[in-house]
């Protein structure tokens, strides 16, 4: 078998907490955490599926791991075999595993490399026609996806991430200043990946556009805004909205809010309750989607049509719409503050991850 590596950044003890466990899964190549005793002895792992299911249960944040920590993961010892190691992980369904020593402590991660992302036929839409006038006057000459963000279009950083994840078919629905982009990207070859163009002769909201998709599809598609940095995981997504057996999903993203006052419940004339600066969290809407082909007949062939709109209707007709939570960095570059953050993060969040 493969020569253990060093995985200190895997490792985490029974009490940190979820939100520990999602910044070190953030920041590590290899996506098994390994939680252990004081003496390094195996307690159980935590895969990315493990926290978004208790981030779905509404698992706090400070919560202990052990709370949503995988009890009976595959463990493979020092000195067997491959074939061995390989059958037991292909029974599971999983790529990653602790190896142990003989004394049951862990030692490493078989194996010691991930093999690069496979190709995926998934068709992307990415929005990129909005004219971005919260971030006037950076816009007046320049349309919002193609603003610099560490020396380089956001949009072209967008694309790259989606093609490092095995990502190849590009539809970029433009309008504003499109012309700038298509200069830019022009078919996608020298990037490697096949680009072609949704022209908006007029604004279509966030889903207007995908009525100009004129091609079969044979399965699910994405389709995100173009003015997002993420780090997630979009084949993640996928496999989950197929899991789901979901007509449309959406990744949602957790906000809160501490009130800098006392609120005051009222019925009437009477106090019912006082809450001192309390926190208000919501599931807002973070701009990236998995949708079935069959969803497109719903969208008008004119005027403007938004996402919300598209999947408040679905959900209306009883049909199944995933919540999908994001807990890697995300980050809509809407307004000056924003695209000034995007600025300052880039290099620590993009940078390539200690291994």
């Amino acid at each position: 078998m493969s020569r253990p590596g060093d995985i200190s950044g895997n490792l985490l003890g029974p009490d940190d907490t979820l939100l520990t466990a999602i910044e070190r899964m953030d920041g590590v190549r290899r996506k098994l955490l390994v939680v252990v005793d004081a003496d390094r002895r195996l307690l159980g792992t935590l895969t990315d599926g493990d926290i978004r299911r208790g981030l779905m249960r509404r698992i706090e944040m400070d919560a202990a791991v052990r709370e949503v920590m995988n009890l009976d993961p595959v463990a493979l010892r020092t000195g067997g075999s491959e074939a061995e190691a390989v059958r037991r992980l292909s029974d599971r369904g999983v790529q990653l595993a602790p190896m142990l020593d003989a004394e049951g402590r862990v030692i490493g991660l078989y194996p010691d490399a991930i093999g690069i992302s496979a190709t995926r036929d998934t068709l992307v839409v990415i929005m990129a026609g909005g004219r971005g006038v919260r971030l006037a006057p950076l816009t007046q000459n320049c349309p919002k996806p193609m603003l610099k963000v560490a020396g380089r279009p956001l949009l072209e950083t967008i694309i790259e991430r989606l093609r490092d994840q095995g990502f190849w078919r590009f539809r970029l629905a433009v309008n504003y200043l499109a012309e700038m982009i298509e200069e830019h990207f022009g078919d996608g070859s020298a990037m490697g990946i096949e680009i072609r163009y949704l022209r908006e002769d007029h604004p279509r909201g966030t889903a207007g556009a995908l009525a100009l998709l004129d091609e079969p599809l044979d399965g699910p598609m994405l389709v995100m805004n173009g003015d997002l940095l993420t780090r997630m995981s979009f084949a993640d997504l996928i496999d989950f909205h197929i899991d789901l057996g979901a007509r449309a999903s959406l990744c949602v993203r957790e906000h809160a809010f501490q009130a800098p006052h006392g609120v005051a419940e009222i019925d009437g004339s009477r106090l019912v309750s006082l809450r001192e600066k309390p926190t208000f969290r919501w599931q807002a809407n973070a701009g990236v989607y998995c949708l079935d082909p069959s969803v497109l007949a719903r969208v008008p062939a004119q005027g403007p049509y938004d996402m919300p709109e598209l999947l408040a209707a679905l959900a209306a007709d009883g049909d199944t719409v995933g919540a999908y939570p994001i807990h890697e960095y995300w980050l809509d570059i809407g307004r000056p503050p924003d695209f000034e953050n995007a600025q300052t993060d880039f290099g620590a969040v993009f940078a390539p991850p200690a291994t």
